[in-house]
């Protein structure tokens, strides 16, 4: 446990990426595939997807976004620290699209009705747990990589551009690549105030 808890706790956010990657981008591919194949889901509904972008694919997805968010930008300056940003995301090696197929998880609710309404739930904690495993994977690799959500205002673009199926929903996007400078992690709560322990 204690090789998992240390992958845990080293993985952060990282935004200052390159366009490099150490990893070679079908070793990338082949991990991700291996974790999206063992990372578990609800009554092994497996409705979790991924679309892994490289090259000019990756800088379109994050032009998609640019252009997204200038039409509704308040202000110029506003979207000048967004502009900022995004050159950020673009200038890494790649990106991860993380999705859950909804007719998946509307196929399983209506097979156990019992439990319906939870589905969409789960579905996304299982999603969850795919983002976590590839992030911390990535991490263990040397990688940097962060978690965004530029979703829902990008997923009509994302689905036409990329020819995404239309029962796949944008969930977040995960920019990728070597470490140009280390973000630092962040402050994070004590166990103590997250955590209760009964019994022991």
């Amino acid at each position: 446990m204690s090789h998992t808890l240390t992958a845990l706790e080293s993985r952060h956010s990282q935004y200052a990426l390159a366009g490099t990657s150490k990893l070679g981008d079908q070793e990338i591919v082949d991990n991700i595939e291996r974790i999206t194949v063992a990372v578990p889901s609800a009554f092994n509904n497996q409705s979790q997807r991924a679309v892994v972008l490289f090259g000019e694919e990756h800088h379109k997805l994050w032009e998609i976004v640019r252009e997204t968010l200038r039409k509704i930008a308040k202000s110029d300056e506003a979207f000048a620290r967004t502009d900022a940003k995004i050159d950020g995301f673009s200038a890494a090696h790649g990106t991860v699209m993380f999705f859950d197929d909804t007719d998946t998880t509307k196929a399983v609710a209506e097979q156990n009705p019992a439990y319906a309404e939870n589905f969409p739930i789960w579905a996304q904690q299982a999603n969850g747990m795919l983002q976590l495993s590839v992030w911390t994977a990535l991490s263990e690799e040397g990688l940097g990589a962060s978690i965004q959500h530029y979703n829902p205002l990008i997923d009509a673009e994302v689905r036409e551009t990329f020819s995404i199926p239309e029962s796949w929903q944008l969930l977040a996007e995960m920019p990728f690549g070597d470490i140009v400078s280390d973000t630092g992690n962040t402050e994070r709560k004590a166990a103590a105030d997250r955590v209760k322990v009964l019994g022991l």
